[in-house]
């Protein structure tokens, strides 16, 4: 058996910190902007209700003037971007957002009786600053491999 530094080891296993696509660098990016736009809007916000009980293609086509949603489809570079429509189903997509998340983001049900923008835009930030899922089992995999490997 060969002893080996943490630092050598990190060296030869190419760990890092940073995300490992730039699919993700670009998720959390759409998340940011999605928290400034909602901390620069003046007005009220409507959430969604209740999405946690409909089926996948009601929740995909639900809607609602003045939500985060449609905030975020106001922008133009969100548009640019490819953000198809204010629907949930769209901005699930287009945020990489698993349900879960996208409940915890514009669901009523997570919030107080008053919302404000800045409110929902910390959950933006929060679910940007965490690893998503597709990350946690790309990290999984790779470390079955690597042990795999060492055998």
């Amino acid at each position: 058996m060969e002893h080996r530094t943490i630092s050598d080891l990190t060296k030869s296993a190419g760990v890092s910190r940073e995300p490992t696509s730039s699919v993700w660098v670009l998720r959390r990016k759409r998340l940011e902007r999605l928290a400034t736009l909602l901390d620069q809007h003046k007005g009220s916000v409507c959430l969604l209700s209740r999405i946690e009980y409909m089926s996948a293609s009601q929740r995909a086509a639900l809607r609602a003037d003045h939500s985060p949603l449609a905030i975020a489809f106001r922008d133009p570079v969100f548009r640019a971007q490819g953000l198809r429509s204010d629907r949930l189903g769209d901005a699930m997509d287009f945020f990489a957002l698993t349900k879960g998340q996208a409940h915890a983001l514009v669901c009523d049900c997570h919030y107080s009786a008053t919302v404000m923008p800045a409110m929902i835009a910390a959950r933006a930030r929060s679910i940007a600053a965490g690893p998503s899922t597709a990350e946690l089992w790309d990290k999984l995999r790779r470390t079955v491999t690597r042990i795999r490997s060492s055998f």
